[in-house]
This record gives C-alpha cells, sequence and structure tokens, in this order.
C-alpha cells in the first residue's frame, strides 16, 4: 500500500518550490533554457532544484534526456534516444565558466544503444571542461556500462576528482526496481575503479522507501565500503508519477542521522543523509569533507 506524504516532508518540498522564483533561480534556470542543455534537476524532477540553483549550483545531464532502460523509479524519458550532440562538451564548459562553478557534476541516461556506453563523450566533456576552467573538479556519475570495464577506464583517464556510480536500492529489490541492471556488476564497477585509480573517491547512492528493510540497507552499505566506496548519499524515494514505482514508507529524519553515523562508523569518508538529499546533493561539499577526512586520517596514523 502507497504510504502517505507526512506533513514535515510537504513542507520541505514546498520551500524548495518557492525557491524556485527568486530572481536568482529564474536567472539561472533562463540560462539554461538559452543553451539548451539538459540537466538532472529538470529531467529527474529533483525536489531540490529550487535551492541548487539559488546556490548556482547544476549537475549537467549529458547525451541528451532520454533513458534505453526502464527503471521503475526514474523520471527521465524512456524512448528512442538522439545521436550525441558533438557541440555539447564546449557548450558544458562555457556554462562553467560562465556561472563561476569549481565543481562540476556530470550524469547521463543510460544509453546501452552506444558502443562505448557514452564513455567518451563523458570524457570528452570533462577534458573540455578542464580546458576552459583548469581549477574546476568534475564528478562523472555513470552508468554501469553493460560491466565493460574498458569503458570505465576511458571515464577515469579524463582525471575526475570523484568517480560516482549509484546501487539506487538494496540487491533484494533489483528486479521491480532497476530493469536491466545487476547489483553485482554495479559493485564490480565500483570496485574496478578503486583498485585501478585508488587516488580517485569512489561514490554511491541509496535511496529509501522502497520496501527495503533496516537489515538490507546495513547489508548494502558494507557491500560499498567492501569495495572501496569512500561517499555515500542516502536520500527518500519520491515517486514522479502514479505509473512509478509506489512509496512504500517515509523515513523520519531521525533515521538519517543514524544512517549517517553508521557510515562513518563503517569507515565511509564522506555521507550525506537526509529526506531530499540526492547523489549530487553538495556534492563539491562533501568531496571537501572527503577530503579532510582522509587527511585527518593520514595525520592520525603518523
Amino acid at each position: 500500500m502507497t504510504a502517505q506524504i507526512p506533513v514535515w516532508l510537504k513542507e520541505m518540498v514546498g520551500r524548495n518550490k518557492a525557491a524556485l522564483r527568486t530572481q536568482t533561480a529564474l536567472t539561472a534556470q533562463d540560462g539554461l533554457d538559452r543553451s539548451a542543455l539538459h540537466t538532472v534537476c529538470v529531467e529527474a524532477k529533483c525536489p531540490n532544484r529550487g535551492e541548487c540553483l539559488n546556490c548556482g549550483d547544476a549537475t549537467f545531464m549529458i547525451l541528451g534526456g532520454i533513458c534505453t532502460r526502464g527503471c521503475k523509479f526514474c523520471a527521465v524519458t524512456k524512448q528512442k534516444p538522439l545521436p550525441p550532440d558533438e557541440q555539447e562538451p564546449e557548450k558544458i564548459a562555457q556554462t562553467v565558466k560562465e556561472w563561476h562553478i569549481r565543481y562540476a557534476v556530470l550524469t547521463s541516461p543510460t544509453r546501452d544503444d552506444l558502443p562505448d556506453g557514452g564513455a567518451g563523450h563523458f570524457a570528452r566533456v570533462m577534458q573540455a571542461i578542464a580546458r576552459l576552467n583548469p581549477s574546476v573538479k568534475t564528478e562523472p556519475l555513470v552508468p554501469d556500462f553493460r560491466g565493460h570495464m574498458q569503458d570505465l577506464q576511458t571515464v577515469l583517464a579524463a582525471a575526475p576528482a570523484v568517480l560516482a556510480h549509484n546501487i539506487e536500492t538494496v540487491p533484494e529489490l533489483y528486479s521491480g526496481v532497476r530493469v536491466g541492471a545487476d547489483y553485482r556488476r554495479s559493485l564490480n564497477l565500483l570496485e574496478h575503479s578503486k583498485k585501478t585509480a585508488p587516488h580517485i573517491f569512489t561514490k554511491s547512492g541509496l535511496m529509501l522507501g522502497l520496501g527495503e528493510t533496516k537489515a538490507q540497507v546495513k547489508q548494502t552499505l558494507k557491500d560499498l565500503r567492501s569495495v572501496g566506496v569512500d561517499l555515500i548519499t542516502i536520500g527518500q524515494y519520491l515517486a514522479p508519477s502514479k505509473h512509478h514505482h509506489e512509496v512504500l514508507r517515509y523515513a523520519e529524519p531521525a533515521e538519517y542521522e543514524d544512517w549517517k553515523n553508521y557510515a562513518y562508523e563503517l569507515g565511509f569518508l564522506g555521507a550525506a543523509c537526509g529526506p531530499l538529499v540526492r547523489s549530487s546533493y553538495r556534492a563539491g561539499a562533501l568531496y571537501k569533507e572527503a577530503l579532510l577526512r582522509q587527511q585527518l586520517s593520514k595525520t592520525v596514523k603518523k
């Protein structure tokens, strides 16, 4: 049975929607509209869009706004995708410069139709950003590339600060939630990244409210740490429409603090946990937190 949205969560979402009407947010959205760039903020109906636009942050969605898979939780359109926009790398690099962005997150729909899953395009966007904005850090949030590690290597060769790939939910729910995905394949991708490029932080994200148990979430977090994942985000699943997977439970705010503490007990270097937290939420701040914790850890060992 679908859970009822609690009042406190409605109020949180309402405040973010109100933030979309500020002049800063409207100006930022106008810039995106004029550049014809996609953002996960809009395509995935992110509830933090108002807050992030007012901070001058945005997560760019490259490779179009159409996905080749049919995950039951995602709002991104599922149709036949268009060819990659060859001008997109330069467009994004220019937007990063104009917005004075210091930390750029890049995500994409899954593009199983492309021979390399879009890995080369990810690399070209990061390289374009680096040429025009040498001090900007990048964080690609990549699909699983169907388990082809040579495609992951293409992305890692472009020297991101963080390699992100979302596990999304517990393995017991994959067959009904993540169509076309595989839990072990996602873990293998994150493990391969850490083993071949240990200097690059790895990151993953988890949603609550799809029917998972506390024990299953704990085991999933342990699995992520076992393959060296450094950063974790945990947030509430919100159904984009009545046609998507239903929300079976709304976790109380205090639970997120417990998950954050548990993540640090397991050894994660950064954990962002909250009802409206999404994988790219305050990504730059989480990266800085991880750097600080890593530095402190090295100092203690000395």
